[in-house]
């Protein structure tokens, strides 16, 4: 599905939401349904609508759109009187209006456009450039100390590829996505890299299998090539002799798992390649030096060494990665989020604290924030909260609070409350930059005062400190920051930003008890 839904981003201008749409998919509680999909875009901000429509309007919908077709979800796209389709696999198939009709349930899933013109950051440049330039390099630098003849640079070429085709393998193996190998490997209905790849058919033993040889074994080639020209005709012998292991890979493809493995083939064509390349240029004649046979020994044991040590890393890395995936689909049921949430001890008179507000008054979550000018972690909490906002300005509503004793004149902080809740009163356009000078930009007690003079404070401003500051005491809130969400403690084990995965869910809940009050009404 994510391949999917990730085209659908780009064809309607939301490059920079994939990745974001990516975490919050696979970490949804209800991962991998329609739902998670739209609740996930509704996270980002994304209008989208999921709707059943008759078949007869089917002239009616946008050129391209998610549907449910044959139960599961393709791409559609609209073409004059056609309709081509996009599955998971990354299979396009070429329809007629009437027959695609016949296996489509009217379930259309649709998101707005993006009219701002995304770009992908500059400094997103792609791996493979960078790959690239580095062996180009080897190579020039290679060039100057090794007199490479055209045999010699047919097998550093094909060994290239042969790496190049390998860590796609190796990418398949660790289920990695690739959208162009996805794509070549399910190129037709006999062809699934992943289904022989992951074989247990395949494995050599718990340490290696048929997915690191290929690696290996061109790794090892590029190296030793580099290292010495003279290497190439021993890669090439190699490769011939490696014959029975590519006929057995082909047997096994054919008659055991009966399904062909498009970088595999790929793999045993490039070994043949060179296999021929040898016979054809030395003629079966065997003859290698000492050296080449000590510096080919030396490139493998290097790159096998390296490669014992490197793949349990990416395998932890992945686990680790999936298990967080998991806690986070834990950590996003929102029955956990509501019975951690606890009741305030004593809510009497919290309508009536008048704070610094930001966002909808009317939104569904209602957040506010008790903090203090000195606590260096109401910075964060501040920051978090109003970044909330910023993001879902429609959804989400801050109320910025303090608690600060009013007797304190010790207290070279309280002259920060008090004029922020002066600049309120008197000038409410700059709230938003002198409180983010304070606590995001995290300006000196001394130039935040310079900056931000006041001629006097009022006695409302000094009532609501005072107000203020008994409330937090009536609920021994004797720290900072505090923060409550629909007059409920937000739970200590999230983090604030954490909020955003369950704005949906809070606006469903609402929804629920208003309907519910006026069936009893």
């Amino acid at each position: 599905m994510i391949k999917l839904v990730n085209k659908y981003l780009d064809l309607n201008n939301y490059l920079n939401a994939k990745k974001e749409f990516e975490e919050l998919f696979l970490s949804h509680p209800n991962y991998p349904s329609l739902f998670a999909i739209t609740d996930s875009l509704n996270t980002l901000s994304i209008e989208n609508i999921v709707i059943k429509v008759p078949k007869e309007q089917l002239h009616e919908l946008p050129n391209t759109f998610l549907a449910i077709f044959n139960n599961d979800l393709v791409l559609v796209e609209k073409i004059e009187s056609s309709i081509v389709i996009e599955t998971e696999k990354s299979k396009k198939i070429t329809l007629s209006v009437d027959d695609f009709s016949k296996d489509w349930n009217g379930v259309v899933l649709a998101i707005e456009p993006n009219e701002v013109q995304e770009e992908k950051a500059l400094n997103e440049n792609p791996k493979w450039l960078k790959y690239s330039i580095l062996f180009l390099a080897l190579i020039v630098l290679s060039s100057f100390y090794n007199d490479y003849r055209i045999f010699d640079y047919t097998f550093l070429i094909t060994s290239l590829l042969g790496l190049l085709i390998s860590v796609f393998i190796v990418q398949e193996k660790f289920g990695i996505d690739n959208q162009m190998v996805s794509k070549l490997c399910n190129i037709n209905p006999s062809t699934s890299c992943e289904s022989v790849i992951k074989s247990e058919n395949v494995e050599v033993n718990k340490w290696f299998g048929f997915s690191d040889l290929p690696l290996i074994f061109f790794v090892t080639a590029v190296l030793a090539i580099l290292i010495g020209s003279a290497n190439a005709n021993l890669v090439g012998f190699l490769s011939l002799i490696a014959a029975p292991v590519i006929i057995y890979s082909i047997w096994i493809q054919k008659f055991q798992i009966k399904k062909w493995c498009v970088l595999c083939l790929a793999i045993s064509f490039l070994m043949i390649i060179q296999g021929i390349v040898w016979a054809f240029e030395s003629g079966f004649s065997v003859n290698f030096t000492l050296t080449s046979l000590f510096q080919y020994l030396f490139s493998l044991i290097v790159v096998s060494s390296l490669w014992s040590v490197v793949k349990p890393v990416i395998e932890d890395k992945l686990k680790a990665e999936n298990s967080v995936k998991n806690l986070t689909k834990f950590r996003r049921n929102f029955t956990l989020f509501e019975f951690l949430s606890k009741e305030i001890t004593a809510l009497d008179g919290f309508e009536k604290l008048e704070g610094l507000h930001f966002g909808n008054s009317m939104a569904a979550a209602k957040l506010t924030i008790i903090i203090s000018p000195s606590c260096g972690h109401c910075h964060k909490a501040f920051e978090d909260a109003f970044e909330l906002v910023w993001k879902f300005p429609e959804k989400i509503s801050l109320n910025v609070l303090f608690n600060i004793n009013p007797e304190n004149n010790q207290n070279p902080y309280k002259v920060v409350v008090e004029r922020l809740l002066m600049i309120n009163e008197v000038n409410p356009e700059n709230i938003v930059e002198a409180i983010s000078d304070w606590h995001i930009k995290k300006m000196s007690l001394e130039a935040w005062q310079k900056k931000w003079i006041v001629d006097s404070v009022s006695m409302k401003v000094n009532q609501q400190i005072q107000q203020q500051y008994d409330w937090c005491s009536q609920n021994e809130f004797n720290y900072t920051p505090v923060k409550i969400v629909n007059n409920k403690l937000y739970p200590s084990e999230y983090e604030l930003s954490e909020l955003k995965y369950f704005i949906n869910d809070i606006l469903e809940s609402n929804e629920t008890l208003e309907r519910d009050s006026l069936v009893y009404m």
